[in-house]
């Protein structure tokens, strides 16, 4: 799945200090990975901030793996 993370992502200075959350949220995409690092599932993530949608974490989780991979084959 091809993603943009414009369409995701947002970060401005006006809102949560220009820390990146999800679009149309105040919601850190910080606190999905940490909900994922301490072990939580994404619907108990999106149990805790449903103005964030499924579709919205999972494309979070496809820019980063994007990410990694895109870094890992330039290296």
């Amino acid at each position: 799945m091809q993603v943009e993370s414009r369409s995701v992502v947002h970060s401005d200075p006006e809102i949560s200090g220009g820390t990146p959350v999800f679009r149309g949220t105040r919601v850190p995409v910080q606190s999905l990975f940490d909900y994922l690092e301490g072990g939580e599932t994404i619907e108990q993530f999106l149990d805790q901030f449903p103005s964030v949608s499924k579709k919205q974490a999972l494309a979070a989780l496809d820019l980063a793996r994007d990410s990694i991979l895109a870094r890992a084959r330039s290296a």
